[in-house]
């Protein structure tokens, strides 16, 4: 999670370049590394690291919930279940109420046994301007 300084931020994202470019790779084009970048940075956006995959987060506030949203997840699956408990605590000392998530199917079936339920179904239909 990214309370730290902004070069030790930069390093750690260079050094998740490839998992971040992987997953962005299955986000419909909304964001590139740069965009990832400027979010981490800003305190807009949260990084998690480890060994073997790291995670995007952003807290999103609704008018009647705030919940920590993993907005992107890339490298080993063990790694990447294994940042829920303190991406709960990190939730939990912001003032979230609930952990949210969006991505490809499989996700549901990984976090069943972890207490993850699904809530909605994101569908896109694209168009050119």
């Amino acid at each position: 999670m990214s309370a730290q300084p902004k070069d030790f931020l930069m390093d750690q994202l260079l050094q998740c370049r490839s998992w971040i470019e992987d997953a962005l790779a299955y986000s419909g084009d909304t964001h590139d590394f740069k965009d990832i970048v400027d979010g981490v940075l800003s305190g807009h956006m949260q990084l998690w690291v480890g060994k073997e995959g790291c995670a995007i987060t952003e807290i999103v506030r609704f008018p009647k919930k705030k919940v920590l949203h993993v907005f992107l997840a890339a490298g080993e699956m063990g790694q990447i279940v294994d940042f829920q408990q303190s991406a709960v605590e990190f939730a939990k000392q912001n003032g979230c109420d609930a952990l949210t998530l969006a991505g490809r199917t499989g996700w549901k079936r990984v976090l069943k046994d972890h207490g993850w339920k699904e809530q909605h179904v994101a569908l896109i239909k694209e168009f050119e301007l």
